[in-house]
């Protein structure tokens, strides 16, 4: 494993694995990312398009389990398997999915460690933003790998124009909305300093290309919201 994608996962980790962090995650994703409930409603109308009434769900970043919830609780026949890498942040999963763990299997790792399939539909929302373009290519190629023919994968991640002026106004776009929504300014700060830094950030072009690069066809955006895009591809 190179020495910047180890260090990545490291960093990863360490920060979903604070149980303080963890206590107050779902207070974050609510006021940084516009319209997420709606964005989980439609993650489930798009997968449910192709999916059977009986499908079987992977759901890779499955930390936090707000979308295996509102999933479970839309779609009584469907089944998951949620994967992440971060245990405290599954811990949390079981509490927030409740009554419906009863058709979720919860995996910490890594796509790697998720169970070959097939599945009908895919998931990985918030996630891939954290990876560099290598493994983020290879993580989308596995997920292509354990899905039938023609199932729907939905991708939801932090996706903006990279050019550095227009960076910088989506930038602080992305800093507004959660100062509106409520959160600490000094917090947002900091994160907004967090996003300028990373890598790992891309345009929506060139994420759009990491999914067809990963097996997928016919890509399509169906959720913008600020500095937040979310597509839905086939395999």
């Amino acid at each position: 494993m190179p020495h910047d994608v180890a260090a990545s996962e490291e960093m990863f980790i360490k920060h979903f694995s604070d149980p303080e962090k963890v206590a107050t995650y779902a207070e974050g994703p609510r006021r940084y990312v516009p319209g997420l409930e709606a964005l989980h409603t439609m993650t489930g109308l798009l997968l449910a398009e192709r999916a059977p009434a009986d499908a079987r769900v992977l759901v890779l970043g499955a930390g936090g389990g707000a979308e295996l919830a509102a999933m479970a609780r839309a779609y009584p026949g469907w089944s998951f398997v949620g994967v992440d890498p971060a245990v405290e942040m599954l811990r949390l999963a079981e509490q927030v999915v409740g009554p419906d763990m009863d058709r979720v299997e919860l995996v910490e790792g890594y796509i790697q460690d998720a169970p070959t399939g097939p599945f009908d539909a895919a998931t990985c929302l918030l996630t891939l933003h954290f990876l560099p373009e290598p493994e983020r290519i290879e993580t989308v190629r596995q997920i292509h790998e354990r899905l039938r023919l023609g199932a729907p994968f939905i991708a939801a991640h932090s996706s903006f124009p990279q050019e550095e002026a227009a960076r910088d106004r989506w930038l602080d776009r992305y800093a507004s909305y959660p100062v509106a929504m409520g959160a600490d300014p000094e917090q947002v700060r900091q994160a907004r300093e967090a996003v300028a830094a990373s890598l790992n950030t891309f345009s929506p072009e060139r994420d759009e290309a990491v999914l067809r690069a990963g097996g997928f066809s016919d890509v399509e955006l169906f959720y913008a919201g600020f500095t937040w895009r979310g597509w839905v591809s086939y395999a």
